[in-house]
């Protein structure tokens, strides 16, 4: 008689086996399938750790890489980016004010360096505006840069101290059971909670500080608990017929009344991304609540969406819902205490720091904390800061932890100031100034501690920064290594106001003007050459020496745009605008470098098709030149070569 598949079944498993080998009992089998069964725990070693794979992390981890650091990234999520990724999709908003209407062209306040590097291939590479393929930029850039190790849906779980440094971070890979312990000399928490500050028992802030503390016009008279509440989006499609929407049962109901102060579509095109005033949570605990926040998100979405479809003429009889978070954006909780804590006063009056390692411009962007439930109040209190202003690299070292950093959205500042720099482009570039700094300490041998204490450290960080195209607000190169600097230059032809020998002028961009850098230290200009559009293309720019040089280096800095937005939004009108889904027009598309040796021009490189603002050459060179001249053929779409910084190294 044939036995049942339930009788083979139980034979199986009081054997202590599935049919496919799974353990159903560890007391009979061998010890090698008991052992199999433990989480095992890995050590690594590494210089600099950073936890945490939103904008910030990214960037700090491919600063510090670059800069030749052994650096493991862990991020807790299956993917990079954070708020910016596939899983929340907010837009990354920085110190250009998301593009906003009545900045002068002049003021060319988007962020540089590597945020500026990602979003051009963003806007080259993704010209469908794919949240996913977002993604799949982030990580191949962290996977093709070889001295990064990037672990996914890895947490921060613990921290195993030595005095007052921490000596080990323990992960845990749920996906795989497994747990790491990290050693590094430096870790750098870009967590957005402060995951990692918080298990090594760095001081921190949650809330609104009290008025009197730093005498902020924004803060309230009495301290609290409350923060920005965090945001579900979504995105909607139209369809050729009406799309019935049908709310469950727990949803929020919402009337024209409740929703008054908060603008939503009176007509169709407006609907394929959601309303970051969609938000709540922050009178409670952002952290310990987020689940219960998260459900509440839900309900007042769907609440809302309810609205728009089924309550009075919104236009939207033939949208439909294509897509919806259910991981909260979030966007306050911890604020780690630092060696400084920049505040209102400081964004508002565009105080110089001396340690600066990064720049911001966000308005001063509070919300209610309840979001809608706030249906009396604004969706905003705060103001556009008068210029662009300084990011101190002592608001991201631990007070306390001595070889603690951290970027992002946890940096030491006031809850005002931080309605400023909480945004992702301030983050990113926050990111890459503490992942240079760090680096620096590493190669120095120093904590962040005893770094900051050593200005001439500091200014070679600032230096590095400039040199990898990031702005820092009055800060000139002043590389005695940049050759360039001492160079006869000419060209081909020239406008009156970018002559040649702007492109060694020490800034790289053009930022004076209304809510550009202050005045003292805008140092006005084109910060560029650009050539004579009568005389067409090809141009060329032709550097001089007195003496021959060995080239090794050359990096070549264009004009991508710098004035006009350029960020992955999921608004379709917003993608001519931006020139997206093509390279920028007044950048250099081909291009040749060709060396001067004894009276002829020798082929160096040869470039097609490029995109990028910064563009690094390395060379070797087995003889001396006595010029270098670099020959435009074509750009991507003006009629005039522009080039705004030259380097040059031996």
């Amino acid at each position: 008689m044939k036995a049942s598949r339930r009788t083979v079944l139980k034979s199986l498993a009081m054997a202590g086996l599935t049919q496919h080998g799974r353990v159903h009992s560890a007391e009979k089998l061998p010890e090698v399938f008991r052992k199999s069964q433990k989480q095992d725990e890995k050590r690594l070693d590494c210089e600099i750790l950073v936890a945490g794979g939103g904008m910030a992390g990214v960037c700090c981890a491919l600063a510090a890489a670059r800069c030749g650091s052994k650096v493991i990234l862990v991020q807790d999520r299956p993917v990079l980016g954070g708020n910016a990724s596939s899983e929340v999709r907010l837009h990354i908003c920085g110190a250009d004010c998301s593009g906003r209407r009545g900045i002068p062209l002049c003021t060319e306040a988007r962020e540089g360096g590597i945020l500026e590097e990602l979003r051009l291939d963003n806007c080259v590479h993704n010209p469908q505006r794919s949240a996913s393929m977002h993604d799949l930029i982030l990580y191949d850039k962290c996977r093709r840069e070889p001295n990064i190790t990037l672990f996914l849906n890895t947490s921060v779980v613990g921290v195993k101290m030595s005095g007052t440094r921490i000596k080990d971070v323990i992960c845990h890979r749920p996906s795989t059971e497994d747990i790491f312990r990290i050693s590094a000399h430096i870790f750098v928490d870009c967590t957005g909670d402060g995951r990692l500050g918080y298990e090594a028992g760095a001081p921190f802030v949650q809330g609104r500080e009290a008025k009197s503390v730093f005498n902020e016009k924004y803060a309230p008279e009495v301290a609290d608990r409350q923060t920005l509440g965090s945001s579900l989006l979504f995105q909607a499609r139209e369809y050729d017929k009406p799309m019935p929407f049908e709310a469950p049962p727990w949803a929020r109901k919402f009337t024209e009344e409740d929703l008054r102060l908060r603008p939503h579509p009176p007509a169709a095109g407006e609907l394929d991304y959601g309303f970051w005033w969609v938000e709540w949570g922050g009178q409670l605990d952002t952290i310990k609540d987020n689940e219960t926040i998260r459900d509440e998100l839900l309900s007042l979405f769907l609440g809302i969406w309810d609205h728009i479809k089924n309550q009075g003429d919104h236009g939207a009889e033939c949208w439909a819902l294509e897509w919806f978070g259910f991981l909260p954006g979030k966007r306050e909780s911890r604020r780690f205490v630092g060696l400084y804590t920049l505040n209102e006063n400081d964004v508002l009056s565009s105080r110089p720091f001396e340690d600066a390692i990064a720049y911001g411009g966000w308005p001063i962007d509070l919300h209610p904390p309840n979001g809608p439930d706030a249906k009396d109040s604004p969706r905003i209190t705060g103001e556009f800061v008068p210029f662009l202003y300084d990011i101190p690299l002592r608001s991201c070292i631990s007070c306390k932890v001595e070889n603690l950093m951290f970027a992002g959205r946890n940096i030491s500042c006031s809850h005002v100031a931080f309605g400023s720099t909480r945004v992702m482009g301030t983050c990113a570039v926050v990111g890459q100034g503490v992942g240079t700094a760090a680096a620096l300490a590493v190669s120095e041998k120093l904590t962040p501690h005893r770094l900051i204490q050593e200005p001439t450290l500091v200014r070679k960080i600032q230096q590095r920064l400039l040199r990898d195209d990031a702005y820092l607000i009055g800060f000139r190169n002043s590389d005695p290594a940049d050759k360039a600097t001492i160079a006869h230059i000419t060209a081909s032809s020239e406008t009156e106001d970018a002559p040649a020998h702007r492109v060694v002028s020490g800034q790289s961009r053009s930022v004076h003007g209304e809510r550009g850098a202050p005045p003292d230290r805008a140092f006005p200009g084109t910060h560029r050459w650009m050539s004579n559009a009568e005389a067409g293309l090809p141009a060329w720019l032709e550097l001089r020496w007195d003496e021959p040089i060995k080239i090794r280096e050359v990096q070549l800095i264009f004009d991508t745009g710098l004035h006009r937005l350029l960020t992955l939004r999921h608004y379709p009108k917003f993608a001519e605008a931006e020139f997206w889904g093509k390279p920028q027009p007044e950048t250099v598309k081909d291009y040749t470098l060709e060396g001067d040796v004894e009276g002829n021009w020798v082929p160096l490189v040869s470039v097609v098709g490029n995109y990028q603002r910064r563009r690094v050459h390395s060379l070797t060179m087995a003889q001396p030149v006595h010029a270098l001249r670099i020959s435009i053929a074509s750009t991507n779409g003006i009629d005039h070569a522009r080039i705004c910084e030259v380097r040059v190294y031996d």
